[in-house]
C-alpha cells in the first residue's frame, strides 16, 4: 500500500461540463473502493479559488486556486470553452462567465509549470485545447469535441487531433465532452490496475461495456457547430444501417452533390461519407456481437454486409480481430459463470425436508399402562331386556 494516495486535481473553468468532471472524479474515488484502499484523492480548483458555475448553472465550490495546490501526481484542465489564441494581461476572472483572457495568462504558464513535477495531465471536454495551447501535446494524440477538431488541427499542427471518444498516450490523456470521462479513466484505472477492475466501475456506474478507445464519437442531428447537411446526412446513415444507402443518394435527399458532401464530411467530420457510413454499421454489429444472441450471419445483414465472409472481413480490418473472436470471450465467459453455477448447486446439501409433527395420542393413566382406551359409562338398568 502506498504511504499516500495520488492526488488529482481537476482545474474547473467557467462554463465546464458537470458530467465531464463528476464522472471522473467518482471512477477514481470508485477505485478506491474497488482496491480496497485509499489509492487516489480528488481536488477541485479554479483559476482564482472561487467557486466556478457549470454549463448547467450549478455554482460549483472548489478547495482552492491553482496558486495554493501543491503535492498533485495528476492535473486535468475542464472546460467547454476554448482559450484564447493569444492571452491578454492578466485580469480579474468573472465567476459564472466564459474564461476571460486573464484565466489563459494565469492557467498556461502555471500549466506548463506542472507539466514538470506530474505525472499526468489530462483534458476534458475541450480541455485538451488549453493543453494544447500552453505547448504541452506537441507529439501526443488527444481529443475534443468533434466539431472543434479541424478547426484545432489548423491551429495546433504539431497534435494529432482525433474524433475518438478517448485518447490515452503515455502521459497525457483526453476526452469528449459529457460521459466520456467516465470511459477514459475506467480505462486508464485498467492500464494503473490490471482488467479486474473495470468490471467493479461497470458495475458501480450501472454500465454494461467499456467504449473501446478506438470508437468515434457519434454526430447526432443537434450537434452544434456541425453542418446542417452533414447532421441530415448522418442521421440518414443511422436509420438506414440495415439497407445503406449509396452515397449519391444520401448527398440527392440532403440537396448537394456528392463532392459537395464529400467536402462537408472532411471538413467537419475530417472523413468521407463512405467510411463514416461503415464505421456506424461495425460499430453497430460490435454491440449486438457483445450483447445479443443472434447469430454472426444475422448480425451480418442487420448491418448491411450481403454474407457473413464479407462481414468477417470488413470487421477484421477495422478491429484487428474477427467477428468470432469478438464474441469467444463472452461465450467462454458465459460457460464459466454456468459451469461455476453448477458445480456450486453439485456440492450444495440438499435442503433438509421440514419435520413432520409428531403424533399425539391421549393420556395413559399410570396406574394401567396396558389399559384400554376408556369406555362409556354405564347407564343404570331400569328393567326390562337390554336392547
Amino acid at each position: 500500500m502506498n504511504s499516500l494516495p495520488q492526488r488529482h486535481a481537476f482545474v474547473l473553468l467557467p462554463r465546464h461540463s458537470l458530467v465531464s468532471y463528476s464522472g471522473a472524479a467518482e471512477a477514481l474515488l470508485a477505485a478506491n473502493e474497488a482496491l480496497g484502499e485509499p489509492r487516489y484523492e480528488v481536488q477541485a480548483l479554479s483559476v482564482d479559488g472561487r467557486p466556478v458555475r457549470a454549463a448547467c448553472g450549478t455554482r460549483v465550490a472548489v478547495d482552492g486556486g491553482i496558486g495554493t495546490a501543491s503535492g498533485l501526481a495528476a492535473v486535468h484542465v475542464v472546460g467547454q470553452a476554448l482559450p484564447p489564441q493569444v492571452p491578454a494581461p492578466a485580469q480579474a476572472p468573472r465567476a459564472g462567465d466564459a474564461p476571460a483572457a486573464g484565466d489563459a495568462a494565469v492557467l498556461l504558464p502555471w500549466l506548463r509549470q506542472q507539466a514538470a513535477s506530474v505525472a499526468l495531465l489530462g483534458g476534458l471536454g475541450n480541455g485538451a485545447a488549453w493543453l494544447a495551447q500552453a505547448g504541452l501535446l506537441g507529439g501526443y494524440r488527444a481529443t475534443l469535441a468533434q466539431e472543434q477538431v479541424t478547426a484545432l488541427s489548423d491551429r495546433y499542427t504539431r497534435t494529432v487531433f482525433s474524433s475518438r471518444v478517448y485518447e490515452i498516450d503515455r502521459d497525457r490523456v483526453s476526452c469528449a465532452p459529457g460521459t466520456a470521462s467516465i470511459d477514459l479513466f475506467i480505462a486508464w484505472l485498467a492500464g494503473q490496475h490490471g482488467d479486474m477492475i473495470v468490471s467493479a466501475l461497470l458495475a458501480h456506474f450501472g454500465l454494461e461495456r467499456l467504449r473501446a478507445r478506438d470508437e468515434r464519437q457519434q454526430v447526432r442531428a443537434t450537434s452544434r457547430g456541425v453542418s446542417a447537411k452533414v447532421n441530415e446526412a448522418v442521421a440518414l446513415m443511422e436509420a438506414n444501417l440495415e439497407e445503406p444507402l449509396p452515397t449519391e443518394e444520401i448527398a440527392r435527399l440532403v440537396g448537394v452533390s456528392r463532392r459537395q458532401l464529400e467536402r462537408l464530411f472532411k471538413q467537419h467530420l475530417d472523413d468521407m461519407p463512405s467510411r463514416h457510413y461503415a464505421e456506424l454499421r461495425l460499430l453497430r454489429a460490435k454491440r449486438l456481437l457483445q450483447h445479443s444472441g443472434q447469430s454472426i450471419l444475422q448480425i451480418a445483414l442487420a448491418c448491411g454486409f450481403a454474407s457473413a465472409s464479407h462481414f468477417s472481413n470488413a470487421y477484421r480490418a477495422r478491429f484487428g480481430h474477427t467477428p468470432r473472436d469478438e464474441r469467444s470471450p463472452r461465450a467462454a465467459a458465459w460457460k464459466t459463470d454456468r459451469d461455476a453455477d453448477a458445480e456450486r448447486h453439485a456440492t450444495q446439501p440438499l435442503p433438509s425436508a421440514p419435520p413432520s409433527p409428531s403424533p399425539t395420542f391421549p393420556p395413559i393413566s399410570p396406574l394401567s399402562p396396558l389399559s384400554s382406551p376408556p369406555q362409556p359409562p354405564l347407564l343404570p338398568r331400569t328393567g326390562g331386556t337390554p336392547p
